[in-house]
């Protein structure tokens, strides 16, 4: 009796499964536009993306130049965008939103735009193009729709995305410290803290640019290393001045010290050369 169940369950999945390859078939097969219209919308309001997009792909040159034309290219681009296809999907919109500006989805579309780089953008250790993007393209929908439902949502997202970026770029720098590249660990905190300002990375940054100015001015050439001292007592006193009780505090002023004590140790040096001549 159980073996005869399984046997007819097998039977009915493997109708069930032919009939629906069938029905397929058999809206591709149509050349009825209105009813591949409405299989396409339906495969789509249902989920079933990957059988909806041949369809939209086909309406859309088969209804080209027709009033049906911007909602079935509307629906392709969102059917790209729920397959994954972001990138694709972002310059669809884009072509949507531009040539039917007047659109009832015209807005959403340009917002899709942004949002599609969104999803692109990868984590902050990997090229950021797609992040700037993003930025980019988010930035321009705030100006352009500034009553938009999306507006909240958008400054949400880039946020996001620019504390990936604080992240990425506070990574390099400390990074060229790391590897002792002090010239460019300087030169890249300083960025990092010009370019944000209220990173909370700031404390860190500000006593590695400390520490990476007196390394920079400690193995350089003599002829260089007066001025390099004095970009390190003004580093000290900015970390200083923002952080009083920081934990750093004791590290601070040993290098704080030690750069004027080799400070001096030049002027002297620089004092008994000149009384010798």
């Amino acid at each position: 009796m159980f073996k005869k169940l399984v046997v007819f369950l097998f039977l009915v999945m493997g109708t069930l499964l032919h009939s629906g390859c069938d029905g397929y078939q058999k809206v591709l097969k149509s050349t009825d536009l209105d009813y591949k219209l409405e299989k396409a919308i339906a495969y789509y309001e249902d989920g079933k993306y990957a059988k909806a997009f041949p369809l939209f792909d086909e309406l859309l040159q088969l209804y080209r130049n027709t009033s049906k034309a911007q909602d079935v290219y509307y629906y392709y681009a969102m059917t790209q965008f729920q397959l994954q296809d972001f990138l694709l999907a972002a310059y669809h919109f884009k072509t949507f939103y531009q040539t039917f500006p007047n659109h009832a989805f015209a807005d959403e579309a340009a917002f899709m735009v942004g949002f599609c780089y969104y999803k692109e953008s990868p984590t902050y250790s990997l090229d950021q193009t797609n992040t700037f993007k993003a930025i980019n393209e988010l930035q321009l929908y705030i100006n352009t729709h500034p009553n938009s439902a999306h507006i909240e949502e958008c400054n949400v997202l880039i946020d996001e995305l620019r504390s990936k970026l604080e992240l990425k770029s506070f990574e390099i720098a400390r990074q060229y410290w790391h590897t002792e590249n002090f010239k460019s660990a300087v030169e890249a905190l300083s960025g990092h803290l010009n370019d944000f300002p209220d990173t909370p990375f700031r404390e860190e940054a500000m006593f590695l640019k400390l520490d990476a100015s007196f390394k920079l001015a400690k193995n350089s050439i003599v002829s260089l290393q007066p001025q390099r001292l004095k970009q390190t007592s003004t580093a000290y006193y900015e970390f200083i001045t923002a952080f009083p009780e920081s934990d750093y505090k004791k590290q601070a002023e040993k290098i704080y010290l030690e750069a004027e004590n080799l400070a001096d140790i030049l002027k002297n040096q620089e004092l008994n050369e000149r009384n010798s001549i």
